[in-house]
């Protein structure tokens, strides 16, 4: 049985072509355009993982979503990977790091994402490894 990733982003090209790479890997994925049906199917699908873009309805929406996450009682044991372009787009003079309470996640990467680096970071933050 594949194991499930949930990509979290508003912008579809990316959805679509991460899905393509991950099944190509023999993962199962789920995608949602925002934050708010991310969560919901987080907390329905249970995914090994979670790939949660930052920008999106908001500039702050992924910070608060894996928030949400970590605080729910279902998803709270999800890894989640940040994937942003934030740092880029607001010319950000620093990236930022995971921590247990305002950003609760495995990971940060920085758009654009070579996939052997995503690749790598859905196997550390899950124990997973890809075919």
């Amino acid at each position: 049985m594949a194991k499930k990733v949930l990509i979290v982003d508003d912008d579809a090209d990316y959805r679509e072509a991460t899905t393509t790479l991950l099944e190509a890997k023999g993962y199962s994925v789920i995608t949602a355009e925002n934050g708010q049906k991310g969560f919901e199917e987080a907390k329905s699908k249970l995914p090994a993982v979670v790939l949660l873009d930052v920008m999106m309805t908001n500039k702050s929406e992924g910070f608060d979503i894996a928030r949400s996450l970590q605080r729910d009682v279902k998803t709270a044991k999800i890894p989640i990977i940040l994937v942003t372009g934030i740092r880029k787009e607001m010319n950000l003079p620093f990236g930022f790091e995971p921590d247990n309470n305002w950003l609760p996640v495995k990971a940060v990467l920085e758009k654009p994402i070579k996939p052997d680096q995503l690749l790598k970071a859905i196997e550390e933050a899950t124990g997973i490894d890809a075919e």
